[in-house]
């Protein structure tokens, strides 16, 4: 009896063994069959379903929140007194994404032109379209810089046509006018007779541009070749690089198009996409570590350096002619109107701007933009994009429509574009790449503890029946001797 038991203990000393052994080769193939599993899902390719269809329709609910800078004191401003401005809104609209004419080419890569479409969202709105508000005239200021340096006769000519067409230095209108566009006289007689000078053939609006247009013709890699590449832009309208700045490194066009990124990313990986709105690439570098709905993410933000001049940032001098830190002079690329672009507030900016115009007050929770990704796929759980319309607007002589206006960079809109993964989608995500792969770790340590709890057990067992078989056996030879 005493001899079954020791062959069981060895039996279950064995199996530990094995336990341990298989315990101990899930966490090397663990990991391996997880890495295995993203690559095949995070391949642009129609067979992934989940992923192709997140890819192509982008399920997730994005909204565009709208700010306007009402200005307070449009008659002081052009007495040459500060502008002073109060921030309307938010205006939400719900925005729609779609790519479409998708073609996959044999090199790896797919093209597509993506469409945006956008909703007034009443109920999220702090007001209406309908309400009224007050801001710089972009076709009259912005002709103003564009003809400084012409002769005084074309500028007096020019204040003229303003005069003609009733064009004022501000605009009050509604503010679904200025977004989607108002009929001009001026627009109409500019592109009759001006044809290319302004951005627009139809109506006038600061965002006409967007409603119901496409991002230009993408080209990207599926990651079929190489899983690191997947997303990456090959070329955008069949350009490998831009020729809107004065360095090659400005006009280089990195990283993705800005919705998902190559898998595998790590604190030192940095966020590098292409924005057609921006003309520009832009980099967002590692913040912090965070969770979301349980899943763990990455905060990836601005570095102070994005929209730094050429002298706080040598590399970024083929931006220029550049004015003060915390400006993107994109004039090159709209019209060579005197745009800018900077973060809400000027937030990161020199604080010089902010002393140039009162109302503003800039704080990171409200005004800095962050990308949160799922490092492991790549995929963003939630995003927040920030940016803001200034115009800069001084004094021309020759156009009395500028009368003294000091020199300044105006804030005239600030937007945010912010999504984030919920419902079905969050589930799935957090089953597959959350809980399954929670469960393989439970699993590999379940396994070795188990292995080893049962060897522990065993060999007690199997000492216990060693000892008491010596017993018997010491037992039985005293027996022997006596007898």
């Amino acid at each position: 009896m005493a001899m079954d038991k020791s062959k069981v203990a060895i039996g279950f000393i064995v199996a530990g063994v094995l336990t341990v052994f298989f315990g101990t080769v899930l966490t090397f193939v663990g990991p391996i069959i997880i890495d295995d599993q993203v690559v095949k899902n995070t391949v642009i390719d129609p067979k992934n379903e989940m992923s192709y269809t997140m890819w192509k329709d982008v399920p997730v609910p994005f909204y565009m929140s709208v700010y306007f800078f009402n200005v307070l004191n449009p008659k002081e401003i052009l007495d040459g007194e500060k502008p002073m401005v109060e921030q309307k809104g938010p205006y939400v609209y719900r925005k729609r994404i779609q790519k479409d004419n998708i073609t996959f080419h044999a090199n790896g890569t797919v093209s597509y032109r993506e469409y945006r479409t956008y909703f007034f969202e009443p109920s999220m709105s702090s007001g209406n379209e309908s309400d009224v508000v007050t801001i710089p005239n972009m076709l009259v200021l912005g002709a103003a810089v564009m003809m400084e340096n012409m002769p005084f006769p074309v500028r007096l000519m020019m204040s003229a046509t303003f005069k003609t067409f009733k064009e004022g230095t501000f605009l009050t209108k509604p503010v679904g006018e200025l977004m989607w566009g108002y009929d001009s006289g001026l627009v109409d007689f500019l592109n009759k007779y001006l044809p290319g000078m302004l951005p627009t053939s139809g109506k006038f609006g600061l965002f006409a541009d967007f409603n119901s247009s496409n991002t230009g013709l993408f080209t990207i890699h599926t990651g079929k070749d190489d899983i690191r590449k997947v997303h990456k832009v090959d070329s955008w309208n069949g350009l490998t690089e831009l020729n809107y700045w004065r360095t090659p490194q400005c006009n280089m066009i990195n990283g993705t198009a800005g919705q998902m990124w190559p898998p595998f990313m790590t604190r030192e990986s940095t966020l590098p996409f292409y924005s057609p709105d921006a003309c520009r690439s832009m980099e967002l570098v590692y913040q912090r570590d965070g969770q979301m709905k349980g899943i763990p993410l990455y905060r990836y933000v601005a570095p102070k350096t994005l929209f730094a001049n050429g002298t706080d940032y040598a590399p970024n001098e083929g931006f220029c002619p550049c004015r003060q830190s915390g400006l993107l002079n994109v004039s090159s690329c709209r019209h060579n109107s005197p745009v800018f672009i900077s973060h809400p507030h000027f937030f990161n900016a020199d604080p010089v701007l902010l002393d140039y115009v009162l109302g503003l007050n800039p704080t990171e929770d409200e005004h800095g933009l962050f990308i949160d990704i799922h490092p492991l796929t790549g995929v963003p759980l939630n995003v927040s994009i920030r940016l803001q319309l200034n115009l800069y607007m001084k004094r021309v002589s020759g156009i009395t429509e500028t009368g003294k206006i000091s020199e300044v960079v105006m804030p005239m809109i600030w937007f945010e574009e912010s999504g984030y993964i919920d419902g079905p989608i969050l589930t799935t995500f957090h089953t597959n790449l959350v809980i399954l792969p929670s469960v393989m770790e439970y699993m590999q340590y379940g396994f070795i503890t188990l292995g080893l709890v049962t060897i522990v057990i065993a060999a007690l067992v199997h000492h216990k029946v060693k000892v008491k078989l010596t017993h018997i056996s010491q037992k039985h030879c005293i027996k022997s001797v006596l007898a």
